[in-house]
């Protein structure tokens, strides 16, 4: 999945654009790649690379297990997350290119459904490969003779990523409905949306029930995403975003010293509760310093992101970053196998010399793996030909929940053995048929019904995997 612009005709590849206008026109999106935005989605995706190498520590007890607990459980270790935790950055890149998206579809006369199939078909058709690989790959090491509790440890984490997506089906099916907010209300919806997040959340610490707060899956996470469309309309401006910055880092401080969050601010194997799962207010604030930060920093990142050598790196590898997001775990899980299983060697104690060769070293072997991994990978970014046309409202938004708890599931149980991941990669993919156009279900000469519609598709999607994973488009 990228975060791009629709096309408007042709075959001009997705461009990303800033549209610059008055709070209450519709703007006209401007053609060209905001490199920008860009820079901050590889800014994102390194550092996450980076801490789901160097957080986790990882040691095998004498019975053999892996037993995976976090630099964050050490003293002081949660100062890191204050700067690892960026994923905020990424809602609010994805709220600007969405935006962008939707209207430039509004203007070519798109219908929603139309729309919604296409974004839920780039986010979710990535994760099916991956799905599948993780799953036979973990079931043939164990069969291989690999220690079945390290390879669960492994999936479990590459499933962790996937709560993303899952997050991220539902911004982009409140697009449409917060664009046309944001017409009309203009700041008072990330206001709002602010609101609800505190209101979740001293209704959860209040009445002491933990399953209260994940209703800030949906006001957190759209409160980030909602400040890219005042990035994408040009309402944040430096005044804007120095008050941000200031006004989130003093409450994000306030709260976690006086109130009952808890100091970290990720949950890559920590041990005890962040601020992610689920939510919370204090997230929102740290998202907001990053985005007010980032706007401040915006004319020197741009200036720096539009020099033709960093303009042609961000270009190349612009494509490919959601794609490496959703396979670093595949190379991070055998590098660690090897280390810690082959060579015995466990994950130095936090914080010491050490523990920074140990990242420094690790991250040198994971590039040259990762890196031809993400090529051939990509592949997988643009959904099938069958998967096409506009399948209407009722079975745009069935498919909008299918692929959300399909992928909410992988995320839960992994992508490693028993029947969950299963069921959950199925989820998805029944979600990714429902995007396409309703076939016509054919008949034989003789008028008798022939191979049902669904059952075609399904062999469609089939031969298209088949042909990706051969190198050949379809």
């Amino acid at each position: 999945m990228t975060l791009t612009v629709e096309p408007t005709g042709g075959d001009r590849p997705p461009t990303t654009a800033l549209l610059k206008a008055p709070v209450r026109a519709v703007p006209k999106p401007v053609v060209g790649r905001d490199r920008f935005l860009d820079a901050l989605r590889l800014f994102v995706m390194v550092l996450v690379v980076v801490q789901h190498w160097w957080l986790p520590v990882l040691t095998v007890q004498p019975e053999g297990e892996l037993a995976a607990t976090s630099v964050l459980s050490t003293p002081g270790g949660f100062a890191l997350t204050w700067v690892s935790q960026v994923m905020p950055l990424i809602f609010f890149v994805g709220g600007a290119a969405n935006l962008i998206s939707w209207r430039s579809a509004s203007a070519r006369g798109e219908k929603a459904s139309v729309w919604w199939a296409k974004r839920l078909r780039r986010l979710a058709w990535p994760v099916v490969p991956l799905a599948v690989v993780w799953i036979l790959v973990s079931h043939l090491a164990v069969l291989g003779g690999a220690p079945a509790q390290p390879v669960l440890v492994g999936a479990g984490a590459a499933g962790m990523v996937l709560w993303f997506l899952a997050a991220y089906v539902l911004v982009v099916v409140a697009t449409p409905v917060l664009a046309a907010a944001q017409e009309r209300f203009g700041w008072w919806v990330p206001a709002a949306l602010l609101t609800g997040a505190a209101v979740v959340d001293l209704s959860r610490y209040g009445f002491g029930v933990d399953a209260f707060g994940f209703l800030n899956v949906a006001f957190v996470w759209l409160a980030v995403h909602q400040l890219g469309f005042h990035y994408a309309t040009g309402t944040i401006r430096r005044v804007h975003a120095g008050w941000m910055a200031a006004a989130g880092a003093v409450v994000a401080v306030v709260l976690v010293y006086a109130g009952p969050y808890s100091l970290n601010m990720t949950g890559v194997f920590a041990a005890e509760t962040s601020n992610v799962a689920p939510p919370t207010l204090v997230l929102a604030a740290l998202g907001t310093v990053q985005v007010g930060i980032a706007v401040l920093l915006r004319d020197r990142i741009a200036a720096w992101s539009d020099r033709p050598g960093p303009a042609r790196m961000l270009d190349w590898v612009s494509p490919q970053l959601m794609t490496v997001y959703l396979w670093h775990m595949l190379p991070i899980t055998a590098v660690a196998g090897v280390v810690v299983y082959g060579l015995g060697i466990n994950t130095p104690d936090p914080m010491t010399g050490l523990w920074l060769l140990w990242g420094v070293l690790g991250v040198a072997v994971l590039l040259p793996l990762l890196l031809p991994l993400a090529h051939w990978a990509v592949r997988f970014e643009n959904p099938p030909k069958v998967l096409r046309g506009d399948p209407g409202l009722i079975r745009v938004l069935a498919a909008a929940a299918l692929i959300g708890g399909g992928l909410l599931a992988l995320t839960v149980a992994g992508l490693g053995f028993g029947l969950a991941p299963v069921l959950g990669l199925v989820a998805v993919v029944s979600g990714l048929l429902l995007t396409a156009a309703p076939r016509v279900r054919p008949e034989c000469v003789d008028g008798s019904a022939g191979e049902s519609a669904e059952g075609s598709s399904w062999v469609h999607l089939l031969s298209s995997f088949v042909a990706r994973v051969g190198g050949r488009s379809a």
